[in-house]
């Protein structure tokens, strides 16, 4: 039967998992394989696997136990192995890798940060700084039918949106660089311009929020910050 695996460990992790169940309905068993350095908690994968809440509050649940009790590599939900006896193979034949990220991730976690901006305040901002997008603004205004002064405002507008989320991104990730040990950007979303993960010293999580708050009063009431975490560490894995 194929094996369910949920996050990877060192051999010397308790792996305390009472009360803990898998995914599937009715919920999987638990296990664990081990070799001599590493070890993986799995349980039988259910034939009809799919990414209902009940088997992702499942697999966050563990996720958050191993993780609370030592280093963990948490999987992605829906990882799937042939048997039990290939998952050791691989712990086996990766060993010295998956050693290594343990180490890299042993006392850290992560925070992912989105940071969203007010439309009209950022559009107020370029019609302030830029002569030329006054001049269409006010162009367009008089000429409803002048479409090509209508294409080039619109391509003039987004320029400049770019650019400064870009600026404002890259400040906001230098500042919070210096409060973690690693970043991972990911694709900005339809409604945040920034999306960013930062690996964090479990003792630093604290200072590391502050620092989030800190620059979140700095820009204003027109930025919008959301910052979620503690979280498995998927972005560093």
């Amino acid at each position: 039967m194929p094996t369910y695996i949920y996050a990877i460990t060192g051999a010397d992790h308790p792996l305390r998992l009472d009360g803990l169940r898998g995914v599937g309905d009715p919920p999987s068993d638990l296990r664990t394989v081990r070799t001599r350095h590493l070890g993986a908690v799995v349980s039988d994968t259910p034939a009809d696997l799919r990414a209902k809440r009940r088997d992702l509050v499942a697999h966050q649940s563990v996720l958050e136990r191993l993780m609370a009790e030592g280093a963990a590599l948490p999987m992605r939900f829906g990882l799937v192995g042939p048997d039990d006896d290939q998952v050791i193979a691989a712990l086996e034949q990766e060993r010295e890798n998956y050693t290594a990220r343990l180490g890299e991730l042993d006392g850290r976690l992560e925070y992912n940060l989105k940071v969203s901006r007010a439309e009209e305040s950022l559009l107020r901002e370029i019609l302030a700084a830029s002569q030329e997008v006054r001049r269409l603004s006010e162009f367009t205004r008089q000429n409803p039918g002048a479409q090509k002064e209508k294409m080039a405002l619109g391509e003039l507008v987004s320029q400049e949106i770019q650019a400064r989320q870009g600026t404002a991104g890259n400040e906001i990730t230098a500042t919070l660089t210096a409060e973690a040990e690693r970043v991972s950007a990911a694709e900005p979303t339809k409604a945040h311009f920034l999306n960013v993960s930062f690996l964090v010293k479990r003792d630093e999580a604290a200072k590391f929020s502050q620092a989030v708050y800190e620059e979140s009063e700095r820009l204003g009431d027109d930025y919008e910050f959301t910052l979620n975490g503690p979280l498995p560490p998927y972005s560093f894995v």
